[in-house]
């Protein structure tokens, strides 16, 4: 079992940067990708982006693609998602996932184990 702790949310303003932080531990070796996802009121879970964990591979919805950055370092088993270029539309609670599938989801079926959400707030 993967245990995923996200950090790193709070207020910011429009245009600000922010960068979230997932740390994995458990039996990081039976996942073969991660992703961050949001949630916004009212709204269904969105994908944000994804990464391979071998091939560090990267994909990202067309709303964030150019302003977010998804990473990882494996000698921490830690995945960030650097934010710039904030918006208002932003705001949602951001969830990390794990994935144990042969290739790297971007829909949230496609990941079994989730951390608790980091809220994530963009005043305009």
């Amino acid at each position: 079992q993967v245990q995923l702790v996200e950090s790193g949310g709070g207020l910011v303003q429009a245009g600000d940067s922010l960068r979230l932080s997932c740390a994995a531990s458990g039996r990081i070796f039976s996942s073969t990708a991660m992703g961050w996802f949001r949630q916004a009121p009212g709204k269904e879970r969105e994908f944000v982006a994804s990464i391979t964990w071998s091939s560090g591979n990267t994909y990202y919805a067309d709303s964030v693609k150019g302003r977010f950055t998804i990473s990882r370092d494996i000698a921490k088993n830690t995945v960030h998602l650097q934010m710039a270029s904030l918006k208002s539309e932003d705001t949602a609670v951001y969830y990390c996932a794990a994935s144990n599938l042969a290739y790297t989801p971007t829909v949230p079926s496609g990941y079994r184990t989730w951390g608790q959400g980091t809220q994530v707030t963009v005043s305009a």
